[in-house]
């Protein structure tokens, strides 16, 4: 399982490089996930529970990002101004 989580923390890294040039929200969103999946890795390896506590409020913040990232992007489409900032990305 420790394998599994370290290859979609690879994919999710992958990702997270993609967002740097979209908005700051979806960072968040892919950082966090990013992290959380090496901590989960980290956790099946080590057994340690702690770590496991840590990656439960981890995988909370990653939620709760991703729930608003969503909500603002529709939001933000649906009424044509920004509602719910994302965070530009200047280019």
């Amino acid at each position: 399982m420790a394998w599994y989580f370290c290859m979609w923390g690879l994919f999710t890294l992958v990702m997270f490089v993609a967002t740097l040039r979209i908005n700051r929200a979806l960072q968040l969103v892919f950082g966090t996930l990013f992290i959380l999946f090496f901590l989960l890795a980290i956790h099946e390896w080590s057994g340690n529970a702690v770590v496991g506590k840590i990656a439960g409020w981890e995988g909370i913040i990653c939620g709760l990002s991703a729930v608003y990232a969503g909500l603002a992007q529709v939001l933000n489409e649906v009424y044509g101004r920004t509602i719910a900032p994302l965070g530009p990305v200047s280019k």
